[in-house]
């Protein structure tokens, strides 16, 4: 059973960087594609980046240039590089894994606050 641990998340001012972690487990990561969403009050669940099984990356265009997402097969842990940070970033951020078949699976979310 696929499980999503997020982690790494916290408050930040403006022009700062975070790097948040999302630990699976339960299944082969290898064959995963991995995916990093937002919700902020009142705003729908965004996908903010994502990462196929073979690396390739895209991402929204509110964060391109300024986020970068990575993973790592040895550890079953997927990244998300956050530069340049803006207010308008402050969301929880949810890992998501998609199974071959399509199922997704999510994280509990970890929040994170852009704020001077």
């Amino acid at each position: 059973q696929v499980q999503l641990v997020e982690s790494g998340g916290g408050l930040v001012q403006p022009g700062g960087s975070l790097r948040l972690s999302c630990e699976f487990s339960g299944s082969i990561f290898s064959i995963y594609n991995m995916g990093w969403y937002r919700q902020a009050p009142g705003k729908q669940r965004e996908l903010v980046a994502s990462i196929t099984t073979v690396g390739s990356t895209n991402y929204a265009d509110s964060v391109k240039g300024r986020f970068t997402i990575s993973r790592d097969n040895a550890k079953n842990t997927v990244y998300l590089q956050m530069n340049s940070l803006k207010p308008e970033d402050t969301a929880v951020y949810y890992c998501k894994a998609g199974s071959p078949i399509r199922i997704g699976y999510w994280g509990q979310g970890t929040q994170v606050t852009v704020s001077s």
